[in-house]
């Protein structure tokens, strides 16, 4: 018989781990063996067995080792370690893999002894589960502030003077008198995030609520301090969200509920049900620890909204309800209720840290790619996102845009000059090569807001839909990649944009230079460089005025054909939303592949489409035929875009798709040079 109290005291190393069975065997047994039990409902809630009912569990033996807790722990910690126990599947099922992956779940199987047998174990309560109760611990929250208060240094944020204060037209609710007053400059107060949606009574509940439980007198909820009905104070502030929210002593998150009218779990009596699983295996209490923030919050409706992503994004501390737990996370540290992890003695351990939300806004010291990078995995993220009011979509981060603007555009720079249609203008080479999530789809977004029916089409805020910056890869082997590396040369001269007011601007697009040299031993390639456009006075002479938003510029475009790529890599899900496409030249150029472009799955394969050049690449192996086109070399790829006339005038074009083509078969294509309207 297997003793547990060992293993959890001096370790078991994964390659001495023991076998404890077939798991069906083990799972027959749980209704009389409380580690049988533990390892079942362990496998059951993990794998998330009750999304494939028909698993088959057959012929796979399950094996058990202890592992420290945190693998990486440092000083006194290392000496006298914490050890969980670890159940190791002999296979795993190839779906419910592809599954976890996807959604970011825990893949390990770990099971944790509470703190009130550590004494047991000749241990200290550090890093051992905590037993949760139907309400949370209020003294906990308030352990948590004071810790981070006085040890952390998260009483400021970057983007914002420590010393700013609010402003005289901001408003709190007093949770003493119950009123809606006007905040005083130096306001110590908490935020509220929240799922829209219920009669405004659960607003007020709510903040009783936390005025009675965490202690703190003034609440700052958008619903009640933002008068709905005026447009004008709305506005006002919307535009200080960022102060809001970085100002506050803390945000609290109801994440556990399909709206505000599901309460802060935990926090009343019934509110919640605990599900924390805990057996007594030979008098020592072990539990399945419950998941991680991240994974938490992924599987919230809370984490669909839009508006919440900047809550989170630009909060300093979180105090977040979710149905599993509460969990605390500031810029140093992540805690939840059930493991003991915010002692003293594990101030320089952070053990939690890595499973906290990874929303930040990092600080660069000065202007750099790594700040654009940034800003398109936010897009990638909040794409994701659904709003209840279409119009919402650039209002809902118009904070995150604030702090971008206020750090690295001019002094002074205005806002929806800087990000028009959420798109940041200084780096437009950038911002067009978004590409639609290959499972999701896309549909225009439609908005009425006075000057526009529909929002440009080469705007990602045009679309309602996920869509991310992938690099060229993602057309090779069709897996979504987070970050698109900056193009290598811009090849669009100026850039021009029809604004609300009907009036055709500049606007200030940090160009792109060429940071290469062209081969100097290929005799054939050197004359087939592309060279940029030049931009002529005349561009902007139109016979008509296109509609608010369009781009104007001077590039080349030509003709190619579309084949879907059937290679057996790509495009084997018939239910993705969207293909990947060869890009072939038209007769009588060489009909071998030239590029590749992410296009609807529901476009006929062959199609011809117009396209126009945007930018260089150097992209990689395999995107086009280089046999044909001759060898890769530095920059040898043309990011495109395949257009098309709109449907209310044909001399204004709309976004299709974003791809890249090899320069060699452009410059041997019908090539014209052009004035494009982008709409």
């Amino acid at each position: 018989m297997t003793s547990f109290g060992p293993i959890l005291r001096d370790g078991l190393p994964e390659e001495d781990k023991i076998c404890l069975g077939l798991l069906p065997d083990i799972m027959n047994k749980g209704h009389h063996c409380g580690m049988c039990c533990l390892v079942s409902d362990l496998i059951r809630r993990r794998w998330r067995l009750h999304d494939f009912p028909n698993a088959d569990l057959q012929n796979i033996s399950c094996y058990l080792s202890s592992r420290q807790f945190p693998e990486d722990a440092r000083g006194p910690q290392a000496r006298r370690p914490c050890y969980r126990l670890y159940i190791h599947p002999s296979r795993r099922l190839l779906d419910i893999q592809r599954r976890l992956v996807t959604t970011g779940a825990v893949l390990y199987l770990d099971i944790q002894s509470l703190a009130e047998d550590s004494r047991e174990l000749s241990r200290s309560r550090d890093l051992h589960g905590r037993r949760l109760k139907e309400e949370v611990d209020v003294g906990l929250i308030k352990k948590w502030i004071k810790r981070c208060e006085t040890k952390h240094d998260c009483e400021s944020v970057w983007w914002r003077p420590s010393d700013e204060r609010l402003p005289v037209f901001v408003r709190m609710i007093d949770a003493t008198k119950m009123a809606l007053v006007p905040a005083s400059p130096d306001c110590r107060y908490v935020a509220l995030s929240y799922v829209w949606g219920g009669p405004g009574d659960y607003y007020w509940t709510t903040t009783e609520n936390v005025k009675t439980r965490v202690g703190e007198r003034y609440i700052w909820v958008d619903a009640l301090c933002i008068l709905q009905d005026s447009p004008t104070d709305k506005g006002a502030q919307i535009s200080i969200m960022d102060l809001i929210y970085s100002r506050a002593a803390f945000t609290i998150f109801a994440a556990s509920g399909q709206s505000v009218r599901d309460g802060l779990s935990g926090v009343s009596p019934t509110s919640r049900s605990v599900t924390q699983h805990i057996e007594c295996v030979q008098g020592i209490h072990l539990a399945i620890p419950l998941p991680p923030l991240s994974e938490a919050l992924t599987e919230s409706n809370w984490n669909t909204r839009g508006w919440t992503f900047q809550e989170i994004l630009l909060s300093r501390r979180r105090l977040v309800f979710t149905k599993h737990q509460m969990y605390f996370e500031c810029a140093e540290d992540v805690w939840c209720e059930d493991v003991v992890a915010e002692s003293n003695t594990l101030s320089s351990c952070h053990p939690l840290f890595i499973s906290g939300t990874d929303l930040s806004l990092p600080n660069y010291s000065e202007a750099s790619y790594m700040m654009v990078r940034d800003y398109v995995a936010t897009v990638a993220r909040y794409s994701q996102r659904c709003l209840t009011v279409e119009s919402d979509i650039v209002a809902a981060i118009t904070a995150l845009l604030n702090v971008l603007v206020r750090k690295y555009e001019p002094s002074g720079s205005d806002l929806k000059k800087a990000f028009p249609f959420g798109m940041w203008i200084r780096h437009l080479d950038t911002s067009l090569l978004w590409q639609p999530s290959l499972r999701g789809a896309l549909v225009r977004r439609t908005v009425v807001d006075g000057n526009h029916l529909r929002w440009p089409s080469w705007a990602w805020t045009g679309w309602k839909g996920a869509v991310q910056y992938g690099n060229e890869s993602q057309m090779l082997d069709g897996s979504d990649s987070d970050i698109h590396a900056r193009p290598d040369e811009s090849l669009v001269t100026a850039w021009h944009m029809v604004d609300d007011y009907r009036n055709i601007i500049r606007l200030d697009v940090e160009t792109i230079l060429a940071s290469w040299t062209a081969p100097v031993n290929e005799e054939q390639i050197n004359p087939q460089m592309y060279a940029r456009s030049k931009n002529y006075a005349s561009d902007l002479e139109l016979e008509f005025l296109p509609p608010p938003g369009t781009l104007i510029f001077r590039t080349r475009r030509a003709h190619f054909r579309v084949v879907k790529v059937d290679d057996g890599v790509v495009n084997t899900d018939s239910a993705a939303a969207h293909a990947i496409f060869h890009i072939v030249p038209v007769d009588p150029a060489p009909q071998n592949n030239a590029g590749r472009i992410i296009l609807p799955a529901s476009t006929a394969s062959p199609t011809t489409f117009e396209f126009i050049v945007l930018s260089r690449c150097d992209g990689i192996r395999g995107i086009c035929d280089e046999l044909t086109w001759g060898e890769r070399y530095y920059g040898c790829l043309l990011h495109v875009m395949a257009v098309q006339g709109t449907l209310d005038d044909s001399r204004v074009r709309e976004r299709v798709g974003v791809g890249v083509v090899v320069e060699s078969a452009w410059v041997k294509s019908h090539v014209e040079e052009c004035v494009v309207l982008l709409a």
